[in-house]
């Protein structure tokens, strides 16, 4: 092998880690509203899929992106929030010591992380012209169906709590390596 084409190789692969950070960034930014996130972890999605596939892409493109997302994407994100309040609710009965509390929180918790994992995947398949609903149904069959790559998502999710519990600033652009995690489990889910 050549030194010429181990540099391009490892060149690429930067290039690549670098654009998952800066992905990271874009979608701290465009989820700040709090009921925007899906939108913007499907234009982030859409930027690194853009960049795998060496189209030009760049901040504009992932704006538009988001744009067109956060269309039907801010009611998944308020539902999101509202199962993120009920799971609470939930942790605060097992504290309580209510009957069958331990049980219910521990469902509760599974099934958030789930749906954790299924807006990651959904944000993966989103296209400008889909909408919401259907495609978070097929996020959550592939969520099932192929649990390995669920696992590698919720794996990404676990960093970036670390990331964040280390040091704040941190979680931030290792937002990006989970989305791009997301796209690699979509597309290797897609190739099965």
């Amino acid at each position: 092998m050549s030194l010429a084409r181990t540099e391009s190789r490892f060149w690429g692969r930067f290039a690549l880690f670098a654009e998952c950070l800066l992905t990271g960034v874009w979608v701290a930014v465009a989820a700040l509203p709090l009921v925007t996130y899906p939108a913007a972890l499907a234009a982030g999605a859409r930027h690194l899929g853009r960049h795998l596939a060496h189209e030009p892409g760049g901040w504009r493109e992932f704006a538009a992106d988001f744009r067109s997302a956060v269309r039907g994407g801010w009611i998944v994100g308020l539902a999101g929030w509202a199962a993120v309040a009920a799971v609470w609710f939930d942790l605060r009965a097992v504290r309580a010591g209510l009957p069958g509390g331990a049980f219910v929180g521990a469902v509760g918790v599974f099934a958030l992380v789930g749906a954790a994992a299924a807006l990651f995947r959904a944000a993966a398949l989103w296209r400008p012209s889909t909408s919401w609903r259907p495609l978070l149904a097929r996020a959550g069959r592939h969520t099932v169906l192929d649990p390995a790559g669920s696992f590698l998502i919720v794996g990404g999710l676990a960093v970036v709590v670390c990331s964040a519990w280390f040091s704040a600033p941190l979680a931030v652009p290792v937002l990006g390596a989970v989305v791009a995690a997301a796209v690699a489990v979509e597309e290797r889910h897609r190739h099965r």
